[in-house]
């Protein structure tokens, strides 16, 4: 495991105990980062027009097509870092 991948784990860990719950446009930024970190470009089906909170999710994971895995991995841990 490499430095970057440390720190990313740790900085998942820590999101899930941050002192108070950010709000929805970030919490739609730290699941786009992480699935981009973790899984690569959204190649899912878009999720229907009555799944909002899917389409809003799957928009965000769409937002940071092309962002390589390192870099989402590095604007995650900046992001927590910016939460804590």
């Amino acid at each position: 495991m490499t430095d970057l991948q440390t720190t990313f784990a740790s900085a998942v860990a820590e999101s899930k105990n941050l002192s108070e719950r950010p709000d929805n446009a970030t919490l739609l930024k730290i699941y786009a980062l992480y699935k981009q970190a973790t899984v690569g470009d959204n190649a899912e089906a878009k999720p229907a027009f009555a799944d909002m909170v899917g389409r809003a999710k799957w928009d965000a994971w769409i937002g940071v097509k092309g962002l390589s895995a390192e870099d989402a991995m590095q604007q995650y841990i900046d992001l927590i870092e910016s939460l804590s």
